[in-house]
């Protein structure tokens, strides 16, 4: 605890020293002209909250010296921009997002082995190395405390297809939602039976209610609008931390621990700085910091995390997900799921 406890403060403390610094480094450009030397530079897209990356970026630049200019936005939308605009001339490392966006624009990444990399667990390991886990994000169930009771509550992905949970489920739309269409994949492939059929057996479910977004999905069960929901694990823990009455559990047939990742763009102009980042993202202390803070799972063996959720980490059944599979299929799932969506609102 007290180790803890000595890593949250620091990363606290580096917050607000970088902050006094960044000002007077901004005042400092403003009176005498100053410029931050190319070799002292980073740019980092970014799909991760604010909270997520911001306390992670300032820490490495306490650290290292070196100036970190971040632009959030979604996944998709991040990658597109590489894509368009010449790998390497828009940023130099790409942070946040599932596997899935990185196996696909894979051709506009650089190889590189991050130092520690034996230290993450074998599964999330990239043989090719164009990009490194940062964090483990399983796919959970989650109910409203108040009006469910845990006994009642849906414990499989086949339980929650009962028609009992009719109208009553809340999922965000996985064209919009990365995490969502991780959830709907991970669903077909623990049912397994054909993609059509689960698919048609879940939107029947729904009956033509889909949240705008993730956090909706929090926000309806919460409010009891919806008894229960499907999200990340880390969404969910934030949520109840806040003092949402809800409860989580991973379906007993499996779920996904699909990672997010990290990678430094083709051509990065700060290549070195990239490097120093990606080191750092999976070093000791920033995992620590994230499994104790972030609300989320390492991908290090050499770190302990508590068991959580209504059964624990240790009951959390992995499945074996088929990510190729997922980025191969996305298109068919998601013209499929359209088109029962369609016939839903008929």
């Amino acid at each position: 605890m007290k180790h803890k406890v000595r890593i949250v403060s620091a990363l606290c403390l580096a917050l607000a020293g970088l902050l006094a610094g960044c000002a007077a480094r901004a005042g400092a450009g403003k009176e005498s002209g100053y410029q931050i030397a190319e070799s002292e530079k980073l740019t980092i897209y970014t799909s991760h909250k604010k909270e997520v990356y911001e306390p992670i970026v300032r820490e490495f630049e306490e650290r290292t010296g070196i100036f970190v200019e971040v632009r959030q936005g979604g996944s998709l939308e991040l990658f597109d921009q590489i894509a368009k605009s010449g790998a390497g001339e828009s940023c130099d490392v790409i942070f946040g997002g599932g596997i899935e966006n990185y196996i696909a624009y894979q051709d506009y990444l650089e190889a590189y082995r991050a130092a520690g990399e034996e230290m993450i667990e074998e599964r999330y390991r990239c043989a090719g190395h164009k990009w490194t886990a940062f964090s483990v994000l399983p796919i959970v169930l989650i109910y409203n405390n108040k009006l469910v009771y845990p006994a009642a509550a849906p414990h499989s992905w086949e339980e929650l297809l009962e028609e009992k949970w009719k109208g009553k489920v809340a999922f965000a739309d996985p064209a919009a939602s990365g995490s969502s269409y991780t959830a709907l994949c991970t669903m077909i492939q623990a049912l397994g039976e054909g993609e059509e059929q689960a698919l048609e057996r879940f939107s029947k479910v729904l009956d033509g209610h889909v949240s705008e977004s993730s956090g909706d999905v929090l926000e309806e069960v919460n409010s009891g609008s919806m008894l229960v929901g499907v999200t990340l694990e880390d969404t969910a823990r934030e949520r109840i931390s806040q003092g949402a009455d809800l409860s989580f559990l991973y379906p007993e047939e499996g779920t996904s621990a699909v990672p997010d990742a990290a990678a430094i763009v083709k051509g990065a102009r700060h290549r070195e700085n990239a490097r120093k980042f990606l080191d750092f993202a999976v070093s000791r202390d920033a995992q620590r910091f994230l499994s104790d803070t972030l609300f989320r799972q390492t991908v290090r063996t050499d770190i302990e995390t508590a068991d959580r959720g209504e059964t624990g980490k240790n009951d959390m059944r992995v499945l074996d997900y088929d990510v190729v599979w997922a980025v191969r299929e996305k298109n068919g799932i998601l013209e499929e799921w359209a088109r029962l969506q369609k016939d839903t609102e008929r």
